[in-house]
């Protein structure tokens, strides 16, 4: 059975379980999607179901994109993501919200992490920094050697220096779902997931349940 979908991150709360112990919840506004596209093992050489989400003005589209909403009579939406699967229970055209999901069940959910933008090695590996004192007043956050001098005469490449930071595809895997509000196409994860608030991201049935 297909469970999937796409959705926002709104932010974080707190409920309450059954013995009065206060539960850190992520709000996803999750769905409604629409199946855009089925991928056929004989047609495309793998088994897929494509999901539509995020209403847009058909302004916004391109004229290929238009197109392939079309032939289904899907609205314009402005993100497209494919969740492989071997077996549906979806036909092309179909909505899917967040009924699928069950309180108690687990999920996979997928995001980029926040962009830092460019960081020092301290900030981006923890390094421990220079010395505090004898003078050491521009070497606090330096990251000190990176390699010796004749040989091998250069920097090795993925040492860990300063660079870009964040931005990255993350992964929370075989998390909790605490609530599901239908009306209001609300999923309540527990813990937290990567990104911003606003920021996309994909619930999937978890693969490590």
């Amino acid at each position: 059975m297909f469970k999937g979908l796409i959705g926002k991150k709104v932010g974080m709360t707190q409920i309450f379980d059954s013995d009065g112990n206060a539960v850190p919840v992520t709000l996803i506004e999750a769905g409604p999607c629409f199946v855009t596209q089925i991928r056929q093992i004989e047609r495309d050489g793998y088994s897929a179901v494509q999901l539509g989400y995020g209403e847009v003005p058909e302004r916004k589209l391109t004229s290929g994109e238009k197109g392939h909403l079309k032939k289904n009579e899907i609205p314009a939406v402005r993100y497209l993501r494919e969740f492989r699967a071997k077996t549906f229970d979806v036909k092309e055209g179909d909505k899917v919200d967040v009924s699928q999901f069950a309180v108690g069940s687990h999920v996979d959910v997928v995001g980029f992490s926040k962009g830092r933008g460019f960081a020092g090695s301290v900030k981006r590996y923890h390094f421990r920094g220079g010395p505090k004192t004898h003078g050491a007043s521009d070497r606090l956050r330096a990251p000190g050697s990176s390699g010796s001098g004749t040989t091998p005469g250069r920097v090795y490449k993925n040492k860990r220096r300063p660079g870009r930071m964040g931005n990255d595809r993350v992964t929370s895997q075989n998390v909790a779902v605490a609530f599901v509000d239908v009306e209001k196409n609300l999923l309540g994860i527990n813990g937290s997931v990567p990104g911003p608030k606003g920021g996309l991201v994909v619930i999937k049935e978890a693969r490590k349940q």
